[in-house]
């Protein structure tokens, strides 16, 4: 009877680690999802507007600056030493505005794009748990990044996604 016990153990066990090993695993190539989305491309055409008017209003600032340093520039000889001092002052300062002003724009972009792709991402990351949880799978490996995937035991879960989400990739070029 212990030896019946022993066997149906030793089964169980051996049953039980290649059930482990037995995991489907597949990837995804997000990068590439996401670049083939619509909501992606109108994402960057809202980031690209936004950054022309950051860059309009950097302009306006610089062409003050410009239109101070050349008035400066011309009347410099003929400025007493304090309005001289004062301008250079106003200068610096306004010099200083702007590349505070370059510093916070480019701040202000990031945080925009991090606000329009997040929906983005986390749409893609819904519909890959979705996926994933549909067929099975135990894990599933950013695509990007694989350097080799067995096809018999590692599946691209990636032209479901695609379906999943409505992308459609263009023709190789």
């Amino acid at each position: 009877m212990k030896k019946v016990l022993k066997l149906t153990l030793a089964v169980v066990c051996v049953m039980f680690s290649t059930s482990l090993f037995a995991q489907k695993i597949g990837y995804v190539n997000t990068d590439e999802i996401i670049a083939n989305m619509k909501e992606t491309q109108d994402a960057y055409t809202q980031l690209e507007a936004y950054a022309k008017d950051l860059q309009a209003q950097a302009e306006t600032i610089q062409v003050e600056f410009n239109n101070k340093l050349q008035e400066y520039q011309k009347s410099a000889e003929t400025l007493t030493d304090a309005v001289r001092q004062l301008k250079e002052k106003e200068l610096t300062d306004l010099n200083t505005r702007i590349q505070e002003f370059q510093q916070v724009a480019q701040q202000d972009l990031q945080q925009k794009e991090s606000e329009i792709m997040a929906p983005i991402y986390e749409k893609v990351k819904n519909t890959i748990d979705e996926v994933a949880k549909a067929g099975g799978y135990a894990a599933i490996l950013p695509g990007g990044a694989l350097v080799y995937a067995d096809p018999a035991q590692v599946k691209d879960i990636g032209p479901e996604v695609k379906a999943k989400l409505g992308v459609t990739t263009p023709a190789a070029q």
